[in-house]
C-alpha cells in the first residue's frame, strides 16, 4: 500500500523564514491545484495565513500557473479576494466550468469582473452573468466637496423630504453612489478625475523610499539600579530604551550561560560584579531580533562610591550568525525543497514499473515485464540518490533528527552484508563478513548508522573488480567500536584527497552504485559518523568507521568475560 504524504511534509516544514513561507505558499497551493490535496477549510485558512508573507508578486506567479492546471473553485476564490494584481492573474487564465463561474462572479470584485470581461473563451451562461452586474461595475463613485456640498444639502433638505412622514426614519444614504450628482448639480468633470490620479501618482513617485536598517551585529548599552537600559548605540534604540534587561531576569530566564565564578545573572547583579557571555533573547523581526551574548560590568558613582547600573556590550551568538548565513545562501533549504519535489514522482515512477513487473494490474508481455524491471531498479537507484541528497542538506542545515538508542552491532553488520550481495554479483566479486562483534552494542540512531554503513559498502563494492573479495571486519577500543572495509584495488592507490573528489563515471555505472560518485558518497558517510558521534577514517588498505558503544551493553560483556575466566 502507498500513500501521498505530500500535505504532511509540506505543513512540517519551517515557515518562519521568508523563503520557507514562500517555498510552503507555492507548494500547499500546487497540491490543492493538482487535486492532490483537499481544498477544505484548513489547508485554504493556511494559504491565507501565509499570503501576508508572500511578496505580491509571488502570489501572482503563482496565480498565473493555475493556467496549466484546473484548480478547484475555492482555489481560485482565493486568489481572487487577492489585490488586483493577483485576483486578475488567476482569473485571467484559469479555466473552470460555467457552474463555477456563475456561482463565484457575484463574490468578486469590479475589478475581478473587469478582468473577465477581457477573456473571450468564456461561456455563453457566463457572459450574461457578467453582464448583469454592468450598471453596478461601471459606476463611478463620486463625493462632492465645496460648493457642491452646499448643494448636495440642499438636495437633502428639499420640501419632498421636509413633508415625509416622520414616525419612520429616513434610511442612511448609501455612500459614494447615493451622493453621485445628477443632472442638476454641478457636475463631475473626468478631466478632472484624470488630473487627481495624475497627481497623486507623481506625488507617489517622488516620495523617498524609506531605506531598510542595516543588520546589526553588536551593540552596547548602560542600565540603571535596576537593570533598565538607559543609553545604547543600536539602532533602532526604541527597541531597546526602557527595556528591562536585568532586573525582570531576562538574561538568566530558562538560559544558562559561562557566568562569572559559576554564578547566574540574578547573582551577580545582586552583588554587584560583572559577567560574561550570558544569553539575552529579544523577541520581533527586527535588526535586533534574535539571540545575543551578553557581557557587563558595575558601574560606581566616583564621589559615593554608590552603585549606579550596568556598563555592557553584546554581540550575536555564533548559532544565529550561522543561521543567518545559511538563510542568505539558501543553500540547504532550497535543497531540501529541490528533494521533496523529486521524491513523489521518483516513488510514483517506482511503484507504476513494480505495478507492471508483478502484473498487478493484469497480463504483461515478458518484454515490458523486463523492461519494467528495469526500471524499477533504476527508480531504486535514484530514490537513494535523492535520500542521500536529503541527507546532505539535513546535516548541512543543521537539522538532522537522530534518536541515540541500543543497536546490536552482529545483526546490523548482517543486515548491511545481505543488501550488498546483489551489488557484488553484479560486480563478480564477493563480500565477507568476518566472525566477531557478537556481544557488541552501539549507542547511536540505528537508521542513520545501518544508512552509513550500507552507503560505504556499497560505494566500494561498486568499485571492485571480478573475482575480488571486499571483507567487513570488526574491532574493539576504548568506548568505540571500529568497523573497517578493505579498499578495492581500483581505489588502493589513492590518496584521501583525491579519493574524496572521485566523481561518478557513466561508463561503468551498475545498479546499486552511488550515482553521485564515490567521493560524494564517502564525503557524505564521513559527516553522518561525525553526527553520530563517530569518525571515519582512510587507511591505506581499509576504511574504518568508530562508532560510540552502549556503556551498559559493554559493562555486561566485560562482567561475562570474567565469570567465564
Amino acid at each position: 500500500m502507498r500513500f501521498d504524504d505530500s500535505l504532511k511534509t509540506v505543513l512540517a516544514a519551517d515557515a518562519s523564514t521568508a523563503f520557507g513561507a514562500q517555498a510552503m505558499f507555492r507548494q500547499l497551493a500546487d497540491l490543492i491545484a493538482r487535486g492532490r490535496v483537499a481544498a477544505d477549510a484548513e489547508t485554504l485558512a493556511r494559504l491565507r495565513q501565509l499570503r501576508d508573507q508572500v511578496p505580491a508578486s509571488v502570489r501572482a506567479s503563482v496565480a498565473r500557473s493555475f493556467a496549466l492546471a484546473q484548480p478547484p473553485k475555492d482555489l481560485v476564490a482565493v486568489f481572487a479576494e487577492d489585490e488586483a494584481s493577483v485576483a486578475s492573474a488567476v482569473l485571467r487564465g484559469v479555466r473552470l466550468p460555467a457552474g463555477d463561474w456563475i456561482t463565484l462572479i457575484p463574490a468578486l470584485r469590479p475589478s475581478g469582473r473587469a478582468a473577465l470581461r477581457r477573456r473571450e473563451d468564456l461561456d455563453h451562461d457566463v457572459v450574461r452573468a457578467l453582464e448583469s452586474f454592468g450598471s453596478t461595475d461601471f459606476a463611478l463613485a463620486y463625493v462632492p466637496g465645496g460648493d457642491e456640498d452646499e448643494a448636495a444639502g440642499e438636495i437633502a433638505t428639499s420640501p419632498e423630504a421636509d413633508s415625509a412622514d416622520t414616525s419612520h426614519p429616513a434610511p442612511e444614504p448609501e455612500p459614494a453612489i447615493a451622493a453621485r450628482p445628477g443632472p442638476v448639480a454641478t457636475g463631475f468633470d473626468i478631466a478632472d478625475l484624470v488630473d487627481r490620479i495624475a497627481s497623486y501618482q507623481e506625488q507617489r513617485a517622488a516620495a523617498p523610499m524609506a531605506s531598510p536598517l542595516p543588520e546589526v551585529d553588536r551593540f552596547r548599552f548602560q542600565t540603571d539600579v535596576s537593570g533598565t537600559v538607559r543609553w545604547t548605540d543600536a539602532a533602532p534604540r526604541g527597541a531597546l530604551i526602557g527595556a528591562d534587561l536585568i532586573g525582570a531576569g531576562l538574561l538568566a530566564g530558562g538560559t544558562t550561560g559561562p557566568l562569572k565564578h559559576a554564578m547566574d545573572v540574578r547573582d551577580a547583579v545582586a552583588q554587584r560584579v560583572s559577567f560574561n557571555d550570558a544569553w539575552l533573547t529579544l523577541d520581533g523581526a527586527g535588526p535586533l531580533g534574535g539571540t545575543w551574548q551578553v557581557s557587563a560590568v558595575p558601574l560606581f558613582d566616583p564621589a559615593t562610591g554608590s552603585f549606579i547600573g550596568y556598563q555592557g556590550a553584546a554581540r550575536r551568538s555564533r548559532l544565529d550568525r550561522i543561521a543567518a548565513e545559511v538563510a542568505e545562501k539558501g543553500n540547504a533549504e532550497g535543497l531540501r525543497r529541490l528533494v521533496h519535489e523529486l521524491r513523489t514522482p521518483t516513488n510514483a515512477i517506482a511503484g507504476f514499473s513494480e505495478l507492471i513487473e508483478t502484473q498487478l494490474l493484469g497480463p504483461v508481455a515478458p518484454p515490458y515485464r523486463e523492461r519494467a524491471g528495469a526500471i524499477r531498479l533504476l527508480a531504486a537507484d535514484l530514490v537513494a540518490t535523492i535520500e542521500d541528497l536529503d541527507m546532505a542538506a539535513r546535516i548541512e542545515g543543521r537539522a538532522l533528527s537522530l534518536r541515540p538508542e541500543k543497536v546490536p552491532l552482529r545483526p546490523l553488520l548482517e543486515r548491511v552484508t545481505a543488501d550488498s550481495r546483489p551489488l557484488a554479483a553484479t560486480r563478480g566479486c564477493t563480500l565477507e563478513l568476518t566472525p566477531g562483534g557478537g556481544g557488541v552494542a552501539l549507542r547511536c540512531d540505528e537508521r542513520a548508522a545501518e544508512r552509513l554503513l550500507v552507503r560505504l559498502v556499497a560505494t566500494l563494492v561498486s568499485s571492485a573488480q571480478q573475482e575480488e573479495a571486499i571483507c567487513l571486519s570488526t574491532s574493539g577500543a576504548e568506548g568505540e567500536a571500529i568497523v573497517s572495509v578493505t579498499r578495492p584495488r581500483a581505489l588502493a592507490d589513492m590518496p584521501e584527497e583525491e579519493l574524496l573528489r572521485v566523481e561518478a563515471s557513466s561508463d561503468d555505472q551498475v545498479p546499486g552504485a552511488p550515482l553521485l560518485g564515490t567521493g560524494f558518497a564517502l564525503r557524505l558517510a564521513r559527516n553522518l559518523a561525525t553526527q553520530l558521534g563517530g569518525r571515519l577514517t582512510i587507511a591505506a588498505d581499509r576504511i574504518t568507521v568508530a562508532l560510540p558503544v552502549d556503556d551498559d551493553a559493554a559493562r555486561a560483556g566485560e562482567a561475562g568475560q570474567a565469570v567465564s575466566t
